[in-house]
């Protein structure tokens, strides 16, 4: 299971490391869109607005607890790096612990508040019944979720991203399958899709579970691992908790945008949770190019590769630049049939196109970022990726959102331009902030 990121082709690792990568976000995705296009099929514009503003919640608490892994994927990779195997079932017993005490706490709050996310979302009265309905069975959920991650996290440190495929890939077919069952034969609408996310998503934990299981030895602890360490504890989250905080910033942007969009009415709320699914469907590859620079970067400095560490960022980049250029440009011809494909009402389609044409360029872009932010999480500066994302945040893309979307109320054409106008200024920072370490580092090395 244990995978040398250290040795042979920069390339040939990325690729071997980002494509499973890349299906178990698209399988992810597939979540989202097989709930969001089925609901579409078996009930009206309300249920599809439930289902697009329920996913974006539970969307929130995953990255949140994804960002937190980050720091168990990272400190696995040094370890592994350095091949200190104690201090990687050390590491495994630590991530255990923060992952049961924080879904316990996470699971109780976001419980308490589902009527109180509702009414901040500013979620129309027509999709109120059913988005309270997801959020209630999504919430209760939360341990499968962090459960799933916590496996996963240890799997990608290790630098197998195999495994955590194959898991997403049974609950894939299995959300899709219980989707079909409890909204189309069942018509429980909204919460027939969390009710199928949620048991497709603990059918993946067994399966990771029984998978640890078969594979004696790879992932090996003992009752001393278990035990809190305060030095791998600091290390964990000295990563994990700025990109979560981060990528928690992020997702609360898009929950503005979410509710800006949502004062314009249903049909601007339809449109606009339709193509955040599809935006979060194009960035698969550049999310997939973050994850697998952590962790090839991770292992090569644990390693003492430095050169290597670097050539595998330059390397990233090139990869999200050449498919961010070809998605961008490719959706200016197809926006309207990608709308087109979970809703048939004709204005949600042109307002949806709208809104493809101008966000689709922040995959450009963010791709670029997301790399960079990946290498800075690996030298354990993950709070330079907190500080660029935040000033893009507060900056750029929720003020000019609001601004655009007051100012343009015909169109969603100049309110998609917010998203790619703030990476722009990540990318800026990120630039500045790589040349400034690099010098450093020139100056410290003898």
């Amino acid at each position: 299971m244990e995978s040398n990121l250290t040795k042979g082709s920069i390339f040939g690792n990325i690729i071997r490391f980002s494509v499973p990568y890349m299906l178990s976000y698209f399988m992810q995705m597939l979540y989202g869109l097989a709930d969001l296009y089925i609901v579409g099929r078996y009930d009206g514009t309300a249920s599809i607005t439930a289902v697009s503003i329920g996913s974006q919640i539970m969307h929130f608490v995953t990255v949140m607890l994804v960002g937190v892994a980050m720091g168990t994927t990272v400190t696995i990779g040094r370890a592994v790096g350095e091949g200190n195997s104690k201090r990687v079932s050390r590491t495994i017993g630590n991530t255990i612990i923060i992952f049961i005490v924080g879904s316990v706490a996470l699971t109780g709050i976001m419980l308490a508040l589902t009527d109180s996310v509702v009414r901040v979302m500013s979620t129309p009265a027509e999709a109120v019944s059913e988005t309270r309905s997801y959020l209630l069975i999504c919430f209760g959920g939360i341990p499968f979720i962090t459960a799933y991650n916590i496996i996963s996290s240890i799997y990608r440190g290790l630098g197998d991203s195999s495994s955590p495929m194959y898991f997403v890939a049974v609950a894939c077919v299995a959300n899709i399958g219980l989707d079909f069952l409890f909204i189309g034969a069942m018509d429980m609408g909204a919460a027939g899709a969390a009710l199928g996310t949620t048991l497709a998503q603990t059918v993946s934990v067994v399966v990771a579970l029984l998978s640890v299981k078969c594979k004696k030895g790879s992932i090996s602890l003992d009752r001393s691992d278990l035990r809190p360490d305060r030095d791998i504890i600091g290390n964990i989250l000295r990563v994990g908790f700025p990109v979560a905080l981060q990528d928690g910033f992020i997702q609360v942007a898009f929950l503005i945008v979410t509710i800006i969009a949502n004062r314009r009415g249903l049909l601007d709320a339809a449109a606009v949770g339709i193509v955040e699914k599809i935006i979060g469907l194009v960035f698969i590859i550049p999310s997939s190019m973050l994850s697998s620079v952590s962790a090839i970067v991770s292992q090569n400095l644990g390693a003492g590769k430095e050169k290597r560490a670097t050539d595998s960022l330059r390397y990233a980049v090139f990869i999200c630049v050449g498919f961010g250029l070809v998605v961008s440009v490719a959706v200016q011809f197809c926006a309207g049939g990608i709308v087109g494909i979970f809703e048939d009402d004709s204005r949600v389609v042109e307002l949806g196109s709208q809104y493809l044409r101008s966000y689709i360029w922040d995959c450009l872009l963010a791709g670029i970022h997301f790399c960079f932010s990946g290498y800075f999480c690996a030298c354990q500066h993950s709070g330079i990726s907190f500080l660029h994302n935040s000033l893009s945040i507060v900056l750029a893309r929720v003020p000019l959102a609001y601004l655009l979307s007051r100012m343009y109320d015909d169109t969603l054409f100049p309110m998609g331009a917010a998203a790619p106008i703030g990476s722009l200024l990540s990318v800026i920072i990120c630039v500045i902030a790589y040349i400034i370490l690099r010098r450093r580092a020139k100056h410290i090395t003898p």
